[in-house]
């Protein structure tokens, strides 16, 4: 705390150990060890505590892997480690897809991670999507089971069966072209779940050739998860964090297109 600078005389930062204190001096420190700064990431930092970092995620990393290769976790976990001496790490709380970006949520400790966890029926999440086609209705909601096959490709089914329950909310914020610009919300986190539900109902995201979009082009799939709301795992206060709109995210050339 010391070398970090968060500890503080007479309401100057002091770091040395051996600094001598005099009868009346007021000592005060903060807990925000291992913050990390905007300049040391690749991508912005929306909101940051001692207990969570909420970041804008880019299209094109994974959240986390097992086989080594570049993830958000990891990323974020070696600098919090370098800055902590070793003392902080990251969790996962919840996961974005490799192709979609947007606001992620990562806790500093397990036990974060586990409070946040335990409350995720308090969380609300907001996509921006852009689909091809024009919803039969301007707004609604999906509701099925979603199934995974031996291709790791998810797949709606009217019957729990072995399925787990998804729900989406969806609603039409603009109609650009022959394209349609959604507000979805997430009642659940199933693997995939929006992009399967849009693909139901005949719109499915631009780019997402995994789900029936159109292969004319390459793309970046245009699903971003652009609000989120959640109980601080500690006071219990609820958190909005946003992220803004990707430039191009509605802009569609007659070319592909080429991201990380």
């Amino acid at each position: 705390m010391l070398q970090n600078g968060t500890v503080r005389v007479n309401n100057k930062s002091v770091t040395l150990h051996s600094y001598p204190l005099k009868q009346g001096d007021t000592v005060d420190c903060s807990l925000r060890v291992g913050i990390v700064t905007k300049a040391n990431l690749p991508f912005p930092v929306l909101y940051e505590d001692e207990y969570v970092i909420v970041i804008d995620k880019p299209a094109g990393i994974a959240t986390s892997s097992t086989d080594g290769s570049t993830n958000v976790q990891r990323i974020i976990s070696e600098f919090l480690k370098d800055m902590s001496k070793g003392n902080i790490w990251t969790y996962v709380v919840h996961r974005l897809d490799k192709e979609v970006s947007g606001a992620l949520i990562m806790a500093k400790s397990e036990t974060a991670m586990d409070a946040i966890k335990n409350k995720w029926e308090d969380t609300e999440k907001h996509y921006f999507a852009f689909v091809e086609g024009i919803p039969e209705n301007p707004e609604g909601t999906i509701k099925s089971w979603l199934i995974e096959d031996n291709a790791m490709k998810m797949h709606s089914v009217s019957e729990p069966s072995d399925g787990k329950l998804a729900i989406t909310h969806y609603k039409t914020i603009r109609i650009v072209n022959n394209n349609t610009l959604l507000d979805v919300k997430t009642e659940t986190g199933r693997k995939n779940q929006i992009r399967v539900h849009l693909s139901d109902i005949g719109c499915p995201i631009v780019g997402d050739r995994k789900y029936g979009a159109s292969t004319d082009f390459i793309r970046r799939v245009r699903l971003h998860a652009c609000s989120i709301s959640f109980p601080h795992p500690v006071t219990g206060k609820m958190i909005t964090v946003e992220s803004p709109m990707p430039k191009g995210f509605l802009s569609l050339k007659a070319e592909n297109e080429h991201y990380k």
